[in-house]
Parts: structure tokens; C-alpha cells; sequence
């Protein structure tokens, strides 16, 4: 049986761009270099060139473009198309075990391991190649199986690799499978013009590929409104807009004494699951976290898309929510044997300032006013007055006698001038 580990190298031949197949290269290079300058979108891009290489006489059955990208929560994007669907199939990973265990016994993984152990520019292990039907079948990898199963005869890998030097360790890359069910496989033509247009085709997929991961990392680090801003353009210091919105600021109750007594890495699990509670209350009502405080947690939401009414009955129903949340989640905890924390939260209407404040090589993207200071103050009262979450008088003012307020009189704020009327939602908390 021959040996398939590793293939023999296929250097591209020296071509007359004059002939056919140099023309059809010229094409899809010109082709893809104007789709990365629009910035294309992948998916559309990737179905286009599958589409053109149709049309140039490649006996496409299924074509594959996966990359990673950099997010907390997704670990990589894939493009699958299919010749009995015409169409894209977006798919997305989510960080984990499964997903590396997926790359890990993958073609793939096994070409990334190659160029992580070759030190050599341009290294020919970056393709591998098997024949899925017939007495010539190598089907060393469980994909291999199941396209060949499904009535594929031949398969074509590749990973386009960007990065220092070339080293694949300090870069990011694009993988692409592509599979024939045409008798006897591909012709050596066409994995000619594949390998010839495949540099192209990655740039101008890594063009939308980099802007998909700014705009995810803005979004995850600065919020999903003030990460558009930012990557729309807003990054100018003092660059600010007054906006109206309900400020929103929680906090968890006697967090010293948790951190002073329980290990740091325990602690940040409590932190994760105690801030993924509160914002899965935001997300679907407008809310927009702007940052997490070390143990407490600033959002608004702003009057963007809704009358002021129905922006501040979404910040009450999210509060009432959260509370909830918090109550099934240390009912958990506790049941596990895992720490347990109560969280104070404050709900205050009021005008701000919203955009870029600080130094010129270290912005952030925040709320700046005196509403700001006066939500914090409020939310300090919680405790001493037997309340998981208190409103404030202007807030109160817009929802009325529509929610459960209850009045609980004028309270001193540190470093506000007057007292200030206080209501408490009515929240039925176990904790």
C-alpha cells in the first residue's frame, strides 16, 4: 500500500498565460483581487468563487473554507458548499474541547502540525491530497470517510497560511477542502488552478475575516454600541454626545470578604457566571454593558430606538429578571457546594456624556456626568436599607404607578448637594 503520510510535492508547472487554463488564472485572480477591495463578504465571496470554478470545467462536488478568528466565545468560521444545494453553509465554532478535538483529527490539523515542524518558506506539506475511491482509497481521516460514503472520489486540501515571517505559530490562516465525485478524481488542470488562485482568493477572504474580528473584539471589549462607534470611526479623545438613558450599576455585596477567603481562580468563575446572569438580562431589551468594574458592572440603556416609556420599562423588566436569575443561580451554587454572592443594583435616568475620555494613547469608551456619580451613590443604600434594587425618583417619575415602587423616602447621596428620593422595585429574592 502506498505511503500517504506524506505526499510527494506538486510545484506549480511553468504556465503560458496565453492558454486557456492562464487565462481562466488571470480571470479568477482579477476577480477576487476586485471582490477584497469591496470588501465582499466571505460567505458570498467564497460561493462566488465556487460558482466560477464550475463554470471553468472543475468537477466541484463540495468545497470547504474554514479560518479561526479571535473572539471569547467563537473559536473559528467555516463555509461549506455543496453543488446539490448551490448554496453557502455558514457554520461557527464555539471555544472548547469539541472544537479542538474536531481540528485535531482533521486534515487540517494534520497539516497544521506539518508546518509547525517544518521550518522551511513555502514548504510543499501545506496540501495533501487522497484519492477516496477504488483500490487506491485512503481514508485516514473520519471526514474522508464519510465523503467518501456519500459517493465522493477525490479530495484536495490546502492551508493558505498568513503570519511573521512565516512562522504559523505568530499567524492565522485559511484551510480549504475540496472534493469531486467525477470518476478517476481531478484533473491535474484543475488543482493547477486552484493552488494558483488560492493566495488571491485568502486575501481577499481575510480582508472581511479582519474586519469581522475588529468588530468582534470592539463589541466584546467595549460593548456592541460603543464597539460600532469605535470601529465606524469614533476614536477621536473628547470626542463626546449628550445622550438620555437609564444608567445602570451593580455591584456585589461584601465581594472583599469572598475574595479574602475563597481562591482567585474560583472567585473569577463566581464573577463569570454572576456578570453572564445580569447580562443576559440586557441583551435582549437594548441594554449595552459599558464595563465590568472588578466586582461591579456599569450599562445603560440609551432612548435610541424606543419612546423614553417603553426604554425604561425594558431597564426595570431586565433588573426584575436578573434578580431572578441571580436566585436560581446561587440555589445552584449552593447545592454544589460553590460560593454564593448577593448583588446590589441601582436603576437612575438621567442626561450624559458618551463617547472617548482619556489619555491619547489609552482611550475608554464610557458615560461621564453627574447621573454617573449619583447611580453609584444609590446603589450604596441597598444594604442599609434592606433593598436588592433601588430606582430613582426620575426614573420612577417616567414608569408611574405601572410597576411595584415602593417609596422609601429622601436619602443623603455622598457628594450630592440634596437628598434625593428613593424607590425600591418590588423584587421577591431569596438571597
Amino acid at each position: 500500500m502506498r505511503d500517504t503520510s506524506r505526499p510527494p510535492p506538486m510545484p506549480l508547472p511553468s504556465l503560458s498565460f496565453d492558454g486557456p487554463l492562464g487565462r481562466q488564472i488571470v480571470e479568477l485572480h482579477t476577480w477576487a483581487v476586485r471582490e477584497g477591495i469591496r470588501g465582499a463578504p466571505a460567505d458570498a465571496l467564497f460561493d462566488g468563487f465556487c460558482q466560477r470554478l464550475v463554470i471553468a470545467g472543475v468537477p466541484l462536488w463540495r468545497a470547504f473554507a474554514g479560518m479561526p478568528t479571535l473572539h471569547p466565545q467563537w473559536g473559528g468560521y467555516s463555509y461549506t458548499w455543496r453543488r446539490d444545494l448551490n448554496a453557502i453553509e455558514p457554520a461557527q465554532f464555539g471555544r472548547g474541547y469539541e472544537y479542538e478535538q474536531i481540528l485535531l483529527h482533521s486534515p487540517f490539523g494534520y497539516l497544521i502540525r506539518q508546518m509547525e515542524n517544518s521550518a522551511q518558506e513555502g514548504d510543499p506539506w501545506l496540501y495533501l491530497r487522497r484519492c477516496l475511491a477504488g483500490p487506491e482509497a485512503a481514508l485516514d481521516f473520519p471526514i474522508l470517510e464519510e465523503l467518501a460514503a456519500a459517493g465522493a472520489s477525490d479530495y484536495f486540501a490546502q492551508v493558505v497560511r498568513f503570519g511573521a515571517d512565516g512562522d504559523p505559530s505568530h499567524g492565522t490562516g485559511i484551510g480549504y477542502s475540496f472534493a469531486t465525485d467525477r470518476p478517476g478524481g481531478f484533473r491535474g488542470d484543475d488543482l493547477v488552478l486552484l493552488r494558483a488562485v488560492l493566495p488571491a482568493v485568502s486575501l481577499a477572504m481575510m480582508t472581511h475575516a479582519d474586519h469581522t474580528i475588529a468588530s468582534g473584539l470592539l463589541g466584546a471589549y467595549l460593548g456592541g454600541d460603543a464597539g460600532g462607534r469605535v470601529h465606524a470611526g469614533a476614536v477621536e479623545r473628547g470626542s463626546v454626545e449628550s445622550i438620555r438613558a437609564v444608567l445602570w450599576y451593580a455591584d456585589i455585596r461584601g465581594f472583599t470578604a469572598i475574595a479574602d477567603t475563597t481562591p482567585g481562580l474560583i472567585v473569577i468563575e463566581l464573577l463569570n457566571a454572576i456578570f453572564e446572569t445580569l447580562t443576559a438580562s440586557l441583551r435582549p431589551r437594548g441594554g449595552q454593558v459599558l464595563k465590568f468594574l472588578g466586582d461591579g458592572m456599569l450599562a445603560i440603556f440609551p432612548f435610541v430606538d424606543a419612546t423614553g416609556d417603553e426604554t425604561c420599562s425594558q431597564a426595570l423588566d431586565a433588573a426584575a429578571e436578573a434578580m431572578e436569575g441571580l436566585d436560581r443561580l446561587n440555589a445552584a451554587r449552593q447545592e454544589a457546594g460553590k460560593p454564593i454572592a448577593a448583588v446590589d443594583l441601582a436603576l437612575h435616568l438621567g442626561d450624559v456624556l458618551y463617547g472617548n475620555v482619556g489619555a491619547v494613547d489609552r482611550l475608554d469608551f464610557t458615560v461621564i456626568g453627574p447621573a454617573v456619580n449619583e447611580v453609584a451613590r444609590i446603589e450604596t443604600l441597598c444594604e442599609p436599607l434592606g433593598r436588592k434594587v433601588l430606582i430613582s425618583a426620575e426614573l420612577a417619575a417616567v414608569v408611574g404607578n405601572r410597576r411595584c415602587l415602593e417609596p422609601l423616602g429622601y436619602h443623603t447621596l455622598r457628594g450630592v448637594q440634596n437628598p434625593r428620593e428613593i424607590y425600591g422595585l418590588d423584587v421577591r429574592s431569596k438571597a
